[in-house]
């Protein structure tokens, strides 16, 4: 396996892990808020910022994920010498 390949995968892989925190933390905190204390309500404010900047890491990732195969695409275009809008759209999907 080459190197831009195994990279692709480990992204999507931070990727798709980075989701399930995300998901776990929301249900975390959905099923916290009939706590009141100090305590809980203090874990939950720093939960919920976590989140928050987990939430915008995890856009931007995605952002640049969908740039890269962008990029590659157009690159693979150029190179195959694509022509028509069926070949260009049939090679972002190899």
């Amino acid at each position: 396996m080459d190197q831009p390949e195994q990279g692709t995968r480990s992204q999507e892989r931070l990727i798709g892990d980075l989701r399930e925190v995300i998901e776990n933390a929301e249900e975390l905190l959905r099923n916290t808020d009939k706590y009141t204390s100090s305590l809980y309500q203090s874990a939950r404010a720093r939960l919920q910022l976590a989140l928050v900047a987990a939430t915008a890491e995890l856009a931007r990732f995605e952002e640049e994920q969908v740039t890269r195969m962008m990029d590659a695409t157009l690159a693979a275009n150029a190179l195959y010498r694509d022509q028509t809008g069926e070949a260009r759209l049939l090679r972002a999907f190899e």
